[in-house]
């Protein structure tokens, strides 16, 4: 639990027998009382801060595949705004986005404002009652697909502004339809060549541009080679109207996509060559 609020994560469960996660680290504009006043903005900037930085409908995204899945994966969705506490983040000195005001607890605003006033045993607070939690919630979970199929696969569900923001390191380059953030060592080609076949329809498809990586727990993370991964990050415009507004007809050719994915994921045996995959996504 979270300032006596709702607990930090929750999980939907899967059938045993499928090795595939959805992970849904972004998707609320929820925050507990406590972050909420940690935070300088009034109620406007606040929202429009959400708006930009929420990757809307995710979670409902993930759910409506998870159903239309002929295998139904496992989810584990944030409960909770990445402004209170981004789980995707390195908690130490390996996190580039601290360079922007974006380490595992923001500081900045997607425009560089100051969002919150610099206080480590704030910052420890947050940690403490939300990272952790996660985090160890992220790894249970893995580790029981693991017990269960002998490996497991994490699909990263996240979406991205159209335009560029000012806090992205790498924001200069192309910016498809859809994204796959990949890493060498911990996403096989099968995985990558899976998600292009499902996401086909969607036009143009990019590896890691405009966002790069893709999670795992820090347990797993270049340890474990029965985990793979893939980020899957699509345009907010090919679902929504921008920054967060409504849902077009486009998103129930996502969720037909995602749930393809998972399903050609479940069929397929384990690379032998599978390698885990990174939670510093740089997003």
């Amino acid at each position: 639990m979270s300032d006596g609020g709702e607990p930090v994560y929750q999980v939907l469960a899967g059938v045993p027998s499928s090795a595939v996660v959805l992970h849904v680290p972004h998707g609320s504009r929820a925050l507990t009382a406590a972050a909420r006043r940690s935070i300088l903005l009034d109620d406007d900037a606040l929202a429009a801060e959400l708006d930009q930085m929420t990757d809307a409908h995710t979670g409902f995204l993930a759910a409506r595949a998870a159903a239309a899945a002929g295998r139904t994966p496992w989810v584990l969705e944030n409960s909770y705004s990445r402004l209170v506490v981004d789980p995707e983040r390195f908690p130490d000195e390996r996190e580039e986005m601290r360079a922007v005001g974006m380490a595992a607890v923001y500081t900045r605003t997607a425009h560089g404002q100051r969002l919150r006033n610099e206080d480590p045993a704030r910052d420890e607070t947050l940690l403490a009652q939300h990272y952790r939690p996660y985090a160890a919630a992220m790894t249970d979970l893995v580790d029981a697909r693991l017990a269960a199929t002998g490996h497991a696969v994490i699909i990263d569900v996240h979406s991205y502004p159209s335009q560029p923001l000012p806090y992205e390191l790498h924001g200069d380059g192309p910016r498809p339809a859809i994204c796959l953030g990949t890493d060498s060592f911990h996403t096989p080609p099968e995985l990558v060549s899976a998600a292009r076949d499902a996401f086909a329809g969607f036009g143009d498809i990019e590896l890691d541009t405009p966002f790069a990586g893709c999670y795992v727990p820090l347990k797993h993370y270049r340890q474990q080679p029965a985990v793979t991964a893939l980020m899957v990050e699509i345009r907010r415009d090919t679902y929504l109207i921008e920054p967060g507004g409504p849902l077009t007809n486009g998103i129930h050719r996502l969720v037909t996509a995602l749930a393809e994915l998972v399903d050609a994921v479940s069929a397929a045996a384990p690379p032998p060559d599978a390698r885990p995959v990174e939670p510093g996504a740089h997003r």
